[in-house]
């Protein structure tokens, strides 16, 4: 059967989703080639996010599968970088730590997860009330930061581990280094920041849908 071009961005998104698999675990092997392909694939997967969303809106090729899918895929995106990052930031070698931060803190974990758990279930609350809530722009904003952080960590992790079996010490690397560990540890930050005020702006934006149900 022929692909039908109103299927095309459904194509897309389902490849994400059979590429966080794979990404998870390249994530968790050691060695800067893993760490190398993994990067490649993360970038894939975001800037298919983009094209896809974009394909589905100039054309109008939006269907119900793609409501659907999307956001399981941006989810399991989500899952497959940092839930990798928790487990390989707590390993005892030095290059593994993330620069600023050492370790990811569960704290950091348990809120990323618990915002996309609560606007999750109060979707799916509003949806069985008739109210379709999208994405609005503060969400959009910080799902951004949240791939730009986590796009820059597995590069640092390919870079800090070529710069270790290539021997890197000149004062080009060095600073290249201080400049990328500083995004990836401010980067982090952000995400955080705007997971939190997200969540605020998603509630303030939709507090009259709760309200009226008392």
């Amino acid at each position: 059967m022929a692909l039908s071009r109103l299927d095309l961005p459904n194509v897309i998104t389902i490849a994400r989703i059979v590429a966080c698999p794979i990404l998870f675990a390249l994530i968790l092997l050691p060695g800067a080639f893993y760490q190398i392909l993994a990067f490649l694939i993360f970038l894939a997967a975001a800037l298919s996010d983009l094209w896809d969303g974009y394909l589905a809106r100039k054309h109008g090729w939006i269907t119900d599968t793609g409501k659907l899918l999307d956001p399981v895929a941006d989810k399991l995106l989500l899952v497959a970088t940092f839930i990798p990052f928790f487990i390989v930031s707590h390993r005892p070698e030095p290059l593994d730590s993330i620069p600023w931060w050492g370790a990811l803190p569960l704290w950091v974990i348990l809120v990323i997860f618990g915002r996309e758990l609560l606007v999750t279930l109060f979707r799916a609350w509003a949806a069985r009330r008739g109210s379709v809530l999208s994405a609005g722009p503060s969400g959009k904003v910080k799902a951004f930061t949240q791939n730009f952080f986590s796009g820059a960590l597995i590069l640092w992790y390919s870079l800090v581990r070529l710069a270790e079996v290539g021997g890197w010490g000149s004062m080009t690397w060095r600073l290249w280094s201080a400049f990328h560990g500083t995004v990836v540890a401010i980067s982090l930050g952000l995400a955080i920041a705007l997971t939190v005020y997200s969540l605020g702006v998603y509630y303030r934006e939709h507090r009259q849908l709760l309200e009226s149900e008392g």
